[in-house]
């Protein structure tokens, strides 16, 4: 099947290499010339795991293409995609100002009825408009679909490749079968492609991101009562996700979340609900926990220290979760921005997220050459993202290095009691330093 990718940005990539990788024609189109450059060049602008390799496959199957005529490509193919972003306004509605050029675009050069697929995350209710826009512009017949994305980064491939679930949200029989032999391939594994009205699919994402941030505000939540009555998180998240009612998954407590689709797909949800009188109280107590969450080590720092003026922070971890080098709403960042309000300084080492977080970032910091480095003369580490290299370190040699022995450890990841034998002062979040006996049992 022949198809074109407006937006070339982290979804539309990931989306068009994955549909020319099994075997659809596609047209990727972005307005970024120097993008396009670098993509036929067979370059990513985005750091994915084996999503390079990827594309040069498919490049050399000539499956793909890339240009910046809009035109030229809503007129070569029937079924168009939407991946533009929609970013967060400061009133926490999503801006769809490009989502709407784009329809703009396809309305003005349709030489033919096409499919027009909203894969980008849109307010519930987006359909409608867009509906109308395709109605009052456009002689020829234009179907709308709604496909929301749920892809991790840094697993972006396999999760496109192998989902859990395809949702589709379409009007019409026609379009349902074109959806349905575009994803064919992908579905193999004999996991469901949903079909849904337009309007239940728009909202299907944004329950979907809700429910997840709850539940990792909700363990956060717990950690913290953990920390002060003396609990263990780890046995009581063991306990309670015993219940065959409750799955474990993202019940893990630590820092908060952050990226590009979680924060701004929460706001986006207690916004329509304002808009419609039904207020959305429990998402938007998660995303207030969440907020919080993110200075939970900056608290823990002041109560060792005290006065955190003149102190040096080593900083792991930038971008807002393992393998990408997004730092969107990324923890990390806030602490940085809070450390410096409060008179310490920072020296970050992340693998590949240094060159964004520093450009996102308020304040100047230290970037490091390798994690060691940038624990030279600081008074404490802090674990911002919880990557591989991080895992095992020298902890002798992190001893010497660092001025003080102190370790905030905002994603759980070294043993407390291992730390406290190794002579470290360790914070975790919501975990107590158990005997050894307790650790074999629990």
């Amino acid at each position: 099947m022949k198809l074109a990718m407006v937006g070339t940005g982290y979804v539309g990539l990931v989306a068009g290499v994955c549909f020319a990788d099994a075997a659809h024609s596609v047209t990727c189109v972005d307005v970024d010339l120097r993008k396009i450059e670098m993509l036929k060049k067979n370059q990513i602008p985005i750091y994915e795991p084996g999503l390079e390799e990827l594309l040069k496959q498919c490049a050399l199957k000539e499956s793909i293409t890339f240009t910046t005529d809009t035109a030229k490509a809503v007129k070569e193919n029937s079924v168009i995609f939407i991946a533009v972003g929609t970013p967060e306004k400061a009133d926490g509605n999503a801006d769809l100002g490009p989502t709407f050029k784009v329809c703009e675009d396809i309305a003005k050069n349709a030489n033919e009825d096409k499919i027009v697929v909203l894969k980008s995350t849109v307010p519930i209710g987006t359909c409608n408009e867009v509906k109308k826009l395709f109605k009052t512009h456009t002689k020829h017949h234009v179907e709308v679909v709604n496909n929301p994305e749920f892809l991790k980064e840094g697993a972006a491939l396999d999760d496109f490749l192998r989902p859990d679930r395809i949702v589709i949200g379409c009007a019409s029989e026609y379009a349902k079968s074109v959806m349905q032999e575009l994803y064919e391939p992908f579905v193999k594994n004999g996991h469901p492609i949903v079909f849904m009205d337009n309007i239940s699919a728009e909202m299907t994402k944004y329950a979907a991101n809700s429910f997840l941030s709850v539940k990792i505000s909700f363990i956060n939540e717990m950690a913290k009562l953990a920390d002060k009555v003396g609990a263990d998180i780890n046995s009581v998240r063991r306990g309670f996700t015993s219940d065959s009612r409750i799955n474990p998954a993202f019940f893990y407590p630590g820092i908060g979340f952050g990226g590009s689709c979680f924060p701004k797909d929460v706001q986006a949800l207690i916004q329509t609900g304002a808009k419609n009188e039904t207020p959305m109280k429990i998402v938007s107590a998660a995303y207030e926990v969440n907020q919080e969450q993110k200075s939970y080590l900056i608290t823990l720092a002041q109560k060792h220290f005290g006065n955190l003026k003149g102190k040096k922070f080593a900083l792991w971890g930038l971008s807002f979760k393992p393998k990408t080098d997004d730092v969107r709403e990324a923890p990390a960042l806030d602490m940085i921005e809070k450390l410096y309000e409060l008179g310490a300084t920072v020296s970050a080492y992340d693998p590949v997220a240094m060159d964004n977080a520093i450009r996102n970032s308020k304040f100047s910091f230290e970037l490091a050459k390798n994690p060691m480095a940038a624990v030279v003369g600081a008074d404490a580490l802090i674990l911002a993202t919880e990557w591989n290299e991080f895992r095992a370190p020298d902890f002798s040699s992190l001893k010497k290095q660092l001025k003080s022995p102190v370790v905030f450890d905002g994603r759980n990841i070294y043993d407390p009691l291992k730390m406290k034998k190794l002579g470290f002062k360790y914070y975790s979040i919501g975990r107590q330093i158990l005997t050894e006996s307790e650790s074999t049992n629990g």
